[in-house]
């Protein structure tokens, strides 16, 4: 490992990404940090794949991190999940563990490679209140002239998303924030990952979210989700925030609430939506590498032992 502090295991949905990273952590003396913009929510249990049983193994309990970490009446962001992961990885390496982030949520994972930097937005008092004043011809001329790299107009035509655009430029370019972005990079830990990236031909792994998901049916899937609404008045499981959650969520919650002529047709459509988005996945992964992220991908072999001993070999041989 050498130059190396953590480990990253990258992939689309559905590839065995916490099989390997439980391997690794049993194998490096480490511990899980997820990287799963679902699996931070408490009750997300079945659809977010969380399977919790994957982290014991030969007997022992792999410690793992950001999973059930917040209430669904919360919205958890990416500025949180930045957060949360550098407390874990100090967490992790002051006890002497090696931090071996998995996860496939593209941007949570490209926010520590790419070292974002996450600021808090502050309104200054009155500001907001002076461009409510404005119309919108002269917003859209303030914008144009503050703003310096204005690559598209889309917010024009909405007044609030003008003004809240102007806000944000004038707070990104502001000494507050400027001061505030010096103290971010002095205090956060240094992150040196060795990113290992897994995946396997497209045909089977179209053939495992669709194994996948009929035992996440036959799990109580829509049961999970249907408990989830029924104490809306709790969790804030609403329909609208069932269906923000995306995917497994969003097209039950639809199944729930008569928009699909039967289970079928929901598993059915829900499989293809699945496939649809582990590609998009690959295609993240594949962008990051062309912004000069170096991914060592792994052999798109089964069964998943033989792709962990390939990472193993990859760690050992690192510079």
């Amino acid at each position: 490992m050498k130059q190396h502090n953590c480990i990253f295991v990258i992939g689309p949905t559905a590839v065995g990404k916490t099989a390997i990273g439980v391997r690794l952590a049993d194998k490096f003396n480490g511990e899980i940090i997820s990287a799963d913009s679902r699996q931070v929510y408490k009750g997300l249990d079945i659809g977010s794949g969380k399977d919790l049983a994957d982290y014991t193994l030969n007997g022992r309990q792999i410690p793992y991190h950001l999973i059930d970490v917040c209430d669904l009446n919360r919205e958890y962001n990416l500025f949180d999940f930045q957060e949360d992961f550098y407390k874990a990885f100090s967490d992790i390496t002051s006890r002497g563990k090696l931090p071996i982030c998995v996860g496939g949520t593209g941007m949570y994972v490209d926010a520590i490679l790419h070292h974002y930097d996450m600021i808090p937005f502050v309104e200054k008092p009155g500001e907001r209140a002076e461009l409510e004043t404005k119309t919108e011809k002269e917003l859209e001329e303030i914008l144009t002239r503050e703003k310096e790299k204005l690559h598209n107009t889309s917010e024009f035509g909405d007044k609030e998303r003008m003004i809240k655009s102007i806000l944000i430029n004038r707070f990104n370019i502001s000494e507050e924030c400027k001061i505030a972005r010096e103290k971010l990079r002095a205090s956060r830990p240094e992150v040196n990952p060795l990113v290992i990236g897994t995946t396997l031909d497209r045909k089977l792994v179209r053939e495992r979210i669709a194994k996948r998901l009929s035992d996440r049916m036959n799990e109580g899937l829509i049961e999970e989700v249907e408990n989830l609404h029924n104490n809306a008045a709790q969790n804030g499981a609403e329909w609208s925030r069932l269906e923000a959650l995306g995917l497994e969520y969003r097209f039950v919650s639809d199944y729930l609430q008569g928009k699909y002529k039967s289970k079928e047709e929901m598993q059915n459509l829900l499989c293809l939506a699945i496939g649809q988005f582990a590609k998009r996945q690959e295609t993240w992964f594949r962008c990051m590498e062309k912004k000069g992220i170096e991914i060592h991908w792994l052999p798109p072999v089964e069964p998943v032992e033989e792709r962990f001993d390939a990472a193993c070999e990859i760690i050992e041989n690192g510079d």
